[in-house]
């Protein structure tokens, strides 16, 4: 399956959720925004959203600073 992840193409084996997603990543427990489509997927739906082909997909860091 064909996503664009950060404006690059990106095969994934399957339908996967963005939970499993960020998992394959090595993101699972980081802070970590999450765009599908230009719209923003709250963390509490990253288990419950699952990816379709073609999807736009963005993930950015958040970063702390003082």
């Amino acid at each position: 399956m064909q996503i664009t992840l950060n404006g690059q193409a990106h095969t994934l084996p399957a339908a996967l959720s963005i939970a499993e997603l960020l998992a394959q990543l090595g993101l699972t427990g980081k802070r970590v925004a999450v765009e599908r489509n230009q719209e923003i997927v709250p963390r509490s739906a990253h288990a419950s959203t699952v990816l379709a082909e073609g999807d736009h997909v963005e993930v950015v860091h958040a970063i702390g600073g003082g």
